[in-house]
C-alpha cells in the first residue's frame, strides 16, 4: 500500500510538473512571438541603410561643405544668448507659463514605469513640491556641476503616454525637458518645498534641476566669467580633472569655460566643481587642445569631420536622456561650436534663419524647391515634432543628417515602429523598402519648411 501510494505521489508531481511547463511554454511562445516580430523590425530597420546603399559616413558628405563663413558677428550673437540667464534680474515667465506641465499632463494620459495609470495623489504630490507660492523669491545666480536633467516635475520618476500605443512608452518620459552639461549658467527662481530641487532657467529651458548638482555664484563672479576670454569643448565625453587629478566632469559639445592662460598643448581654464565652507570652490584645470579651442570653428569641411564625428556618435536619448541627443539636441549643439545659436525644440529651431515654406507643395515641388535653394550643411528641413539637417544629394536623392527614433509602419490598420535609434544619414524616404512602411507618414511628405541657418 505504501509503494502504491509512493507511485501515485510521483504520477501526480509528474503531471502537475507537466501542466506548469505547458503554462510556461505557452507563456514563452506568447513573448518569444512579440519579441521575433520588434527583433525583426529592427534587423529590418538596420538593414535600410544598407539596402539603400548611403554610407554612414561623415567625412563622405562634407566634400559638399561650404565655403569659409564671418564668425565674428555670430559669435557676439552665441555668447549673449549662452549667458543671457546671469544678467536676469527675475525670471522672464510668468507663473502660469511655467506651470503649463500641470496642464498638459493628467491621470486620463499619463502612465508610471509600471505601464499603470498615474493617480491624482502623484499630481497634487507634486504640485505641492513644485512650491510654486514661492516662486521667484530666491533669484540668484548658479552653475550647474556636472551633467544634470531638466525635469518638468520635482521628480526622478517617469511620466509616460500610453505603452501600447507605437512610438508611445520607453524611451518617452515627458517630464525630461532637456538635460545640460557641467558648468553652464542658471538663474533660479526658487527651491521646491523639500528643498531637494530648485525651478531654474537655463539659456534654452527651464525646469526643475537637483539642488545638489548646481552651485550659486555672486554677481561679480558672473560678470568676471562673462568678460573674460572664452573657450568651448570640440569633442564629447573627455574627463576633466582637478589639479590633484580627481574627475570633475566629463566635456560636452557647446560649453564655455574662462580662459586663463594657455602653453602650446594646454589650456588653463576655470571650472567650478563644487562648494567649501558653503562658498563655491573654483579651480584651475589644464585642458587639451586637441579638445578644445579658444576661436570659433569655422563651418567647412574640416572642421565639419570633427564636430559631425562627435555627435554622430549617439543613439537616441529623448530630451538629452542617458547623455544622448534627440533630433534638435544634436543640431543645437552640433552648431555651437561655429558660434551659431539654435533654440532647443525643432518648432523654434525651423524658424531661424531664412525660411521658406512648403506647405501646400506637391512631393516632386518640395524635391525640387529644397534642390534649388538648399545649402549643405546650413539648411534645417522642418516636419512636425521632428527636424533634420540638408548635406547635399547622392545619386541626384536629396541626403538628410538626422537623429531618429525610427520608422513608422501600419499593418491591418495598426500604427507600429521599425526602431532605428541613433544618428544617420538617409533619403527623405528611408525606409520605405519595409513591407509594412507608412507612406503618409513619411519626412517628405510631410515637410511644411526648409530654413537656412546663414541667411
Amino acid at each position: 500500500m505504501l509503494v502504491d501510494l509512493e507511485m501515485l505521489i510521483k504520477v501526480r508531481i509528474k503531471s502537475l510538473r507537466y501542466i506548469v511547463l505547458v503554462i510556461v511554454s505557452l507563456f514563452f511562445i506568447s513573448c518569444a512571438t512579440k519579441e521575433s516580430a520588434i527583433v525583426k523590425l529592427e534587423k529590418k530597420s538596420i538593414e535600410i541603410y544598407e539596402i539603400s546603399n548611403i554610407p554612414q559616413n561623415v567625412e563622405f558628405f562634407t566634400k559638399n561643405a561650404p565655403e569659409d563663413r564671418d564668425k565674428k558677428a555670430i559669435q557676439f550673437k552665441y555668447e549673449k544668448y549662452y549667458f543671457n540667464v546671469w544678467n536676469y534680474e527675475k525670471p522672464r515667465e510668468t507663473l502660469e507659463s511655467i506651470k503649463w506641465p500641470f496642464r498638459a499632463y493628467g491621470v486620463k494620459n499619463s502612465y508610471a514605469e509600471n505601464f499603470h495609470l498615474l493617480k491624482q495623489e502623484f499630481f497634487d504630490e507634486m504640485l505641492t513640491n513644485s512650491n510654486f507660492d514661492n516662486y521667484a523669491s530666491l533669484n540668484a545666480r548658479a552653475i550647474t556641476l556636472r551633467h544634470v536633467d531638466i525635469r518638468l516635475f520635482p521628480t526622478q520618476k517617469p511620466l509616460l503616454k500610453d505603452p501600447n500605443i507605437a512610438g508611445e512608452g520607453f524611451p518617452f518620459d515627458y517630464l525630461q525637458n532637456s538635460s545640460l552639461g557641467a558648468n553652464k549658467p542658471l538663474f533660479v527662481s526658487h527651491y521646491s518645498k523639500d528643498r531637494e530641487w530648485v525651478y531654474a532657467f537655463s539659456s534654452f529651458a527651464s525646469g526643475w534641476i537637483k539642488s545638489s548638482e548646481i552651485v550659486f555664484l555672486a554677481k561679480e563672479h558672473t560678470d568676471a566669467w562673462q568678460d573674460a576670454q572664452q573657450i568651448f569643448f570640440t569633442k564629447d565625453n573627455q574627463p576633466i580633472y582637478d589639479s590633484k587629478g580627481n574627475f570633475l566632469f566629463a566635456s560636452k559639445l557647446g560649453t564655455l569655460l574662462a580662459l586663463i592662460s594657455e602653453d602650446e598643448d594646454y589650456f588653463t581654464a576655470l571650472v567650478i566643481s563644487s562648494y567649501k565652507n558653503s562658498k563655491p570652490l573654483f579651480e584651475k584645470v589644464k585642458i587639451r587642445k586637441d579638445i578644445a579651442k579658444k576661436d570659433i570653428l569655422t563651418l567647412n569641411k574640416d572642421s565639419l569631420n570633427v564636430i559631425m564625428g562627435e555627435v554622430f556618435k549617439d543613439n537616441y536619448g529623448w530630451g538629452g536622456m542617458y547623455k544622448q541627443r534627440d533630433c534638435s539636441s544634436m543640431l543645437r549643439d552640433m552648431y555651437a561650436p561655429f558660434g551659431i545659436w539654435l533654440p532647443r525644440n525643432s518648432a523654434q529651431q525651423a524658424k531661424v534663419g531664412k525660411v521658406i515654406s512648403l506647405q501646400n507643395m506637391s512631393d516632386e515641388e518640395k524635391i525640387s524647391t529644397i534642390k534649388l535653394n538648399a545649402i549643405p550643411f546650413e539648411t534645417l528641413l522642418y516636419v512636425p515634432n521632428h527636424i533634420v539637417l540638408y548635406v547635399g544629394t547622392m545619386d541626384d536623392e536629396i541626403i538628410i543628417f538626422h537623429n531618429t527614433w525610427g520608422v513608422k509602419t501600419m499593418q491591418d490598420g495598426i500604427k507600429g515602429r521599425a526602431v532605428v535609434g541613433k544618428t544617420i544619414f538617409s533619403t527623405l524616404e528611408f525606409g520605405s523598402e519595409l513591407s509594412h512602411y507608412d507612406k503618409n507618414s513619411s519626412i517628405l511628405k510631410n515637410l511644411k519648411s526648409m530654413n537656412i541657418l546663414t541667411r
